[in-house]
């Protein structure tokens, strides 16, 4: 995890747009660089680093002595970069996972290259040679990346949009920051200027598909057709699978805990691995919440199963309420509920920062989308619905859960790893019968459930709990984090204010007072910047005018059973 940054054809002083990188340094806390593109007097990368492969070798832009014509500047891991480097026998410089890229794009181009890499990543790939400039951002955004083109084609790109905001460019019309679409790769012609201009846009892996280099790696174990056994077993192998290729670092590991059915299982799988693989240390899991809240009850019996180093990380209202505005800022989003539920990853982050050197952390993001866990999911009108809207969710994982879970643990420098969004066992989970992957007997993600039954790897009261909105799972028993926010919004927003909001904010306008008290403080930091947010995230087929599961008809907490 680190912050990447680049302009092409600035016509401004670099030392007065590098100020700008500076926006992204808490991505990078172990060191920065600035350098200028030899031949091109104002094209520059800018990069804060987070060691966690490579010691020596990794900063960047990463330049080695068989390409003096390629510049890579990354954030990402690329998890099979050994396996690529033995089976087409590249001669490596330094021991950093992100070279692989410079040899694959030299033998196979850049969408080749791009469809190989087995991991999370967004790049700026320089090649001065063929005079080419290449974005590319890994299937589903799991690695930030925004970019900004003028009419007269300056470049600007940075792993956060706060990079941009104030980059100064003599231009006819203010430029669009957007985020760089995931699973796409894009290729600009350099001119000698400095200047750019884009010449192709493609997409070169989609979450449904099996990813290239899926081929490179025999899975022992994995059976074929869709007998129940069968998927059960493979659900298993590449489960585990996801889980050890992201043991890859030299910084400690640690993994959050909310005591649901997808952390519990992410945690559990890797203390499990990190035994097999002898980790010269005990893994750390952190659960956040308040002292009598459900989420840290069924944490501290997961850890108490599993055996981890367990941390417990307490959560008052107050304090929830007094980080709004630093959370907002760091996401660059108004979405309701990713703020609500940022507050909770936010605090904890910080604890794991400030108290623990655990540095990668793993988490449970993406199974919810991918295994249909949302509570509304029981009121999906046939499973083929269910099955495209599954993959609507993870399309757009990139404006809400995964812009989330980056942009909390990224405020504090850790970096985010998150198994449930292996591509393999991604379209493994998309390609199975989509009557086999709907809520069952009542209780969502029953075939992952299933999966795990009898394995003993996790309690099964925890294999099978609902799941919690986020916002009760943290919240006191006696008064959830959602009501007291509801509460604070109540006193600092009044009626006549959410009656203009649809004057004051034509684009996306809140329809809730919550959502306009959201909405002011993200136009307080990034007025105008609204299309960040293309549009709420909401509950389908069903009548809802909040996000959260709490309000929902169908939803019922444990606390109220």
């Amino acid at each position: 995890m680190c912050g990447i940054w680049a302009v092409f054809g600035s016509d401004e002083c670099l030392a007065i747009q590098c100020t700008n990188a500076m926006k992204i340094a808490h991505r990078g806390p172990d060191a920065f660089r600035f350098e200028n593109v030899n031949g091109f007097i104002n094209c520059c990368f800018g990069f804060h680093r987070l060691a966690i492969v490579d010691q020596l070798y990794g900063m960047q832009p990463l330049r080695v002595k068989k390409f003096p014509y390629l510049w890579l500047c990354y954030n990402g891991e690329i998890y099979n970069h050994i396996k690529m480097k033995n089976h087409f026998e590249f001669d490596y410089q330094t021991k950093v996972d992100g070279e692989i890229l410079l040899h694959l794009y030299d033998r196979f181009g850049i969408e080749k290259m791009a469809s190989l890499l087995d991991g999370v990543f967004a790049f700026i790939l320089l090649d001065t040679a063929n005079r080419k400039v290449f974005l590319g951002r890994d299937t589903y955004g799991v690695r930030p990346l925004f970019r900004m083109v003028t009419d007269d084609g300056f470049l600007a790109v940075c792993s956060e949009a706060k990079g941009l905001t104030d980059i100064t460019h003599s231009m006819s019309s203010p430029a669009k920051i957007t985020p760089f679409p995931p699973g796409h790769f894009e290729v600009f012609n350099l001119k000698l200027s400095g200047k750019v201009e884009s010449v192709e846009m493609g997409r070169f892996h989609c979450c449904t598909d099996e990813p290239k280099h899926a081929s490179y790696n025999n899975l022992e174990g994995l059976g074929t057709g869709f007998e129940l056994e069968t998927v059960k077993k493979n659900i298993r192998i590449l489960f585990e699978n996801a889980v050890k290729k992201r043991l890859m670092a030299h910084r400690r590991i640690g993994c959050l805990l909310s005591g649901g059915l997808d952390s519990s299982l992410v945690a559990a799988t890797l203390v499990k691995l990190a035994k097999e693989e002898q980790l010269p240390y005990p893994i750390q899991t952190f659960s956040i919440g308040a002292e009598d809240s459900p989420d840290v009850a069924a944490a501290r019996k997961v850890a108490e199963y599993i055996d981890s180093e367990h941390h417990e990380v307490s959560f008052t209202p107050e304090e929830g309420i007094r980080v709004l505005e630093e959370v907002i800022v760091h996401l660059e989003s108004f979405d309701i509920t990713t703020i609500r539920a940022s507050v909770g990853m936010y605090l904890i982050s910080k604890y794991i920062r400030e108290k623990t050197d655990s540095v990668v952390i793993f988490s449970g993001e993406g199974s919810d989308e991918l295994t249909q866990g949302y509570i509304y999911f029981h009121k999906a009108p046939s499973p083929k619905a269910g099955a495209e809207d599954s993959v609507r969710l993870l399309e757009e994982l990139y404006l809400f859960d995964v812009l989330r879970a980056d942009r909390t643990t990224a405020a504090h420098g850790l970096e985010l790893r998150v198994p449930f969004l292996d591509h393999r066992f991604t379209a493994y989970y998309l390609s199975l019968p989509e009557e086999m992957r709907v809520p069952k007997d009542g209780v969502e993600k029953h075939l992952l459930r299933e999966a795990f039954k009898g394995m003993n790897l996790i309690p099964d009261e925890i294999l099978w709990r609902r799941k919690e909105a986020f916002s009760d799972g943290l919240s006191s028993m006696k008064k959830s984090w959602y009501t007291s926010l509801q509460e604070h919004i109540e006193s600092e927003v009044n009626d006549s204010q959410l009656e203009k909001a649809a004057k004051l904010y034509p684009f996306n306008p809140p329809k809730t007072k919550e959502g306009f008290f959201m909405r002011q403080i993200f136009e307080k930091n990034f007025p105008g910047r609204h299309e960040w947010t293309p549009h709420y995230w909401m509950p389908r087929w069903i009548k809802a005018t909040d996000p959260s599961a709490r309000t929902l008809s169908i939803y019922k907490p444990d606390k109220d059973e």
